[in-house]
């Protein structure tokens, strides 16, 4: 039989990837959590999770206990809403978990006036260089891109399209402008390493009107397709330095619109290959779970998306579109 404490302390497991994390969440020592880790999967008669030097994996038994685990903690902690006409509606906790820059900018604002606006809310705000692996410990995860293998479920909260780039001093040592994506590997790029990928690949689809050439990888109606792996000399898992980098004229990056828009207006960096596109990188929302959404969780989401409409990072310097 499973008790909340079990639910509980999965979750933080989960969110902490270790039994020495988990266990400061819990307030309890380490090896009381191994104690009851053992006697949990002793109960059950499966394996949960394995110890490793990198810390605790879970199983795929494992894995299917903590998102079974968030879902019904939401679902309890969302229990006074739904049973009491919203009386309890925005008190209590709410966790987020954002990438670090666009958390600074654009999150922290959007949590502070809603603490003003709601002084009952526990607000707390990480900041990670990789949200999902930090998603069980929190109540939402602002990610930007496609979410892949994951349970939670998303809510968009703006459009961001991705931009190829560099600055303008990189490209006046150029012998020859770069007009196909399939050039890049004549030329130093620099890697963002993020969320645990082990290769950086950029896929462009051009448009109409692109002519052929060599590097195509296949055809979506009238666009053609060219994937780029790019092993560059420069790479890291900061999206700022990879940006610093860039401005300083050491390579050609590929950002978020969010971030490169002012740079490209600014004259700081130049977006190269326009009629060529990225795969977008959509602002999201995740939560653990379609059913018992908390109220706090559904204003957030709401305040959000009124902050970033219209999208303020595709207004020029006049505040219009």
């Amino acid at each position: 039989m499973l008790t909340i404490d079990d639910l509980k302390m999965f979750r933080a497991l989960g969110g902490t990837g270790s039994l020495a994390g988990a266990a400061r969440e819990m307030n309890v020592t380490p090896p009381a959590l191994t104690v009851r880790l053992r006697r949990l999967e002793e109960r059950l008669g499966i394996h949960l999770a394995v110890r490793g030097a990198r810390g605790v994996s879970l199983t795929d038994e494992g894995r299917r206990l903590l998102d079974e685990s968030l879902d019904l903690l939401q679902r309890i902690d969302t229990l006074p809403e739904r049973i009491g006409g919203g009386a309890h509606a925005l008190r209590g906790p709410l966790r987020v978990v954002a990438p670090f820059g666009f958390g600074r900018e654009y999150i922290a604002p959007v949590l502070g006036r809603l603490h003003l606006a709601h002084a009952d809310l526990s607000v707390t705000l990480t900041l990670s260089e990789n949200p999902m692996a930090d998603a069980a410990a929190h109540d939402v995860v602002v990610f930007i891109g496609a979410v892949r293998d994951s349970s939670w479920v998303g809510h968009v909260l703006a459009p961001n399209e991705r931009f190829l780039c560099a600055s303008p001093a990189f490209l006046r040592q150029l012998d020859e402008p770069i007009s196909d994506p399939s050039h890049l590997s004549r030329h130093p790029c620099i890697c963002l390493k993020e969320n645990d990928d082990a290769v950086t690949r950029w896929r462009f689809t051009g448009g109409e009107g692109v002519e052929g050439g060599e590097g195509g990888e296949g055809r979506e109606g009238a666009s053609r397709v060219v994937n780029v792996r790019v092993d560059g000399a420069l790479a890291s898992n900061d999206g700022a330095v990879v940006t610093r980098w860039a401005v300083d004229g050491l390579g050609i990056v590929v950002r978020s619109e969010w971030e490169a828009a002012p740079l490209i207006a600014s004259g700081a960096l130049v977006r190269l290959l326009p009629r060529w596109r990225l795969d977008p990188a959509p602002v999201m929302a995740l939560v653990p779970s379609r059913k018992g959404m908390s109220a706090r969780l559904r204003r957030l989401i709401d305040v959000t998306r009124e902050t970033l409409e219209p999208v303020p990072w595709r207004l020029d310097a006049a505040g219009r579109r």
